[in-house]
């Protein structure tokens, strides 16, 4: 029956269903700008209201005959944000930051309503990823084969975001989610190669290539790195004995070199102690033949004459001794 209980109970129902929408979540772009869609079947709409949170952003009063719509942004930052599209009032919002983020509503109030027509959005604000970066955790290496785990991360727009590994060089290419990939290399297999991939809702970038041969370079050429960290062990010992030696050798020439002019000095010394002292000064003088001719040489016939001149200076007269000797 029309007029029945039944019947206003099931329109009732019907104006309750339609008086509110399903949720829809939006995703924007860091520093760019997102529109919230508003669909509604209301003829006559008495005022609108949209809402982040709990804080209203912007009444809106429609156009009456023949004024125009009368909208109030309630914060004034959001004055340059927000726009409405011409007709259905959807909110237009740009110049998005991360603190956009969050639940957003929008109220519709008719006269042919009881309550509101209430649409919900959920909102996330994302920023384009940066490059992957991967870091390698501890390394086994036994046997020739190399043990290790990965780690793939990201230092900007890292909410949300999913990562996967792509294993190449072996005979099908391997792919792992996560951002930890556990590898095991083992030397004289085939060169692998290792891509992180990291992804979120507006964007996806790629990390560098891995070599699976760089990363175990360790038990690749342990045995190279021990000889050669040998070598250069010896080299350094050699090294320093050798300067050691020269060491030695030099400080012991340096000393024969000052034994031996100490020993010049000694006896340059000694020579100077044979001097007569200066208060005297001896003379010795010849008396030659004057006839110029040299006589026999008779030794008992020889004069010896010894003068003896006294210091500068002095008033004593030369003493001189003759000695003869007679046969």
């Amino acid at each position: 029956m029309p007029g029945s209980p039944a019947c206003f109970i099931l329109i009732f129902l019907l104006c309750q269903l339609t008086a509110s929408g399903a949720l829809k979540e939006l995703t924007g772009i860091l520093g760019g700008s997102v529109t919230f869609p508003l669909t509604h079947s209301v003829n006559q709409i008495d005022s609108i209201v949209w809402m982040f949170n709990t804080t209203t952003l912007v009444t809106i009063q429609p156009k009456m005959a023949d004024k125009q719509d009368n909208v109030i942004v309630i914060q004034n930052h959001n004055k340059k944000r927000v726009d409405f599209s011409h007709g259905n009032y959807s909110l237009k919002l740009s110049k998005l930051n991360k603190s956009d983020s969050g639940a957003y509503r929008v109220e519709i109030y008719s006269s042919l309503f009881q309550g509101p027509f209430i649409q919900e959005y959920e909102l996330r604000v994302y920023e384009h990823l940066s490059k992957p970066k991967v870091t390698m955790g501890l390394q086994n290496n036994k046997n020739g084969t190399c043990v290790t785990n990965l780690t793939c991360s990201v230092e900007q727009g890292g909410e949300d975001v999913t990562y996967s590994w792509k294993s190449l060089g072996q005979a099908t290419n391997e792919f792992h989610n996560g951002s930890i990939f556990p590898i095991s290399w083992k030397l004289g297999e085939k060169k692998m190669t290792f891509i992180c991939m990291a992804r979120n809702p507006i964007s996806s970038n790629s990390s560098n290539p891995i070599f699976a041969w760089k990363l175990c370079e360790g038990a690749a050429g342990k045995p190279d790195s021990i000889m050669a960290l040998n070598f250069l062990w010896l080299f350094f010992l050699l090294s320093v004995l050798v300067l050691v030696a020269f060491t030695l050798i030099m400080r012991r020439e340096r000393e024969k070199e000052s034994t031996g002019e100490k020993k010049r000095m000694d006896n340059h010394q000694e020579v100077l102690n044979y001097y007569p002292s200066s208060g005297e000064t001896s003379e010795y003088d010849t008396i030659s033949n004057l006839n110029k001719t040299i006589p026999e040489e008779n030794s008992a016939k020889m004069l010896y004459s010894t003068v003896q001149i006294p210091p500068k200076g002095g008033n004593t007269l030369p003493t001189a001794h003759i000695i003869r000797h007679t046969p």
